[in-house]
């Protein structure tokens, strides 16, 4: 229970990355920029800085991929479906990065 709760700030933003960023979509070519490149790197961003402050933890990717999935139905539709993977594979990464020590 303490590793979630270590999470939550940082869940915090990825869940306002995932449905903050979509409401500024107005058209196709704005949609595909958000989709493509605001949010994977926002994704990795957070997850690297959670990897920084709280280690390696393999929950975290899950949970970042589980916050994706809702917004597949809210805001976009089942094509969206790798997009869960793709979160996850990046949460994945930066907070492996993250958690490596510098000597």
């Amino acid at each position: 229970m303490k590793v979630f709760k270590n999470m939550i700030p940082y869940l915090a933003g990825i869940l306002a990355t995932f449905y903050l960023l979509p409401l500024v979509m107005r058209n196709t070519v704005g949609a595909m920029m958000v989709l493509l490149f605001a949010m994977p790197v926002l994704c990795l961003a957070i997850s690297i800085v959670y990897g920084r402050m709280r280690g390696f933890h393999l929950l975290y990717p899950a949970a970042v991929s589980l916050c994706f999935l809702p917004s597949i139905w809210i805001f976009y539709n089942e094509s969206a479906l790798i997009y869960v993977a793709i979160y996850g594979v990046l949460a994945l990464l930066g907070s492996f990065l993250g958690g490596l020590r510098c000597n």
